[in-house]
């Protein structure tokens, strides 16, 4: 079932967070935390990321919904941080 974002929004699979550097540091727990996800399908009118993007978003920025064993976040394009 594909999702179809309406205006500046973005459908995403979050990513789970990192526990390690590519050096081997280990991270440690923050109080908020970024959030890293996958897009899977942009709205009419987002200019500024596409299908297959990773971004960077702050927690309690998306509306997490379930569909068929599998969790998916829609993000205002606004709430987006970067791209990886």
């Amino acid at each position: 079932m594909a999702i179809k974002p309406l205006a500046d929004r973005v459908v995403a699979i979050k990513e789970a967070a990192l526990e390690k550097t590519a050096s081997g540091i280990y991270l440690g727990e923050a109080k908020e935390k970024p959030n890293y996800a996958t897009v899977e399908s942009v709205g009419p009118d987002v200019k500024s990321v596409k299908k297959g993007d990773k971004i960077l978003f702050r927690d309690y920025s998306a509306t997490e919904i379930k569909i068929n064993q599998t969790e998916y976040l829609i993000i205002k394009e606004e709430d987006i941080l970067a791209t990886i």
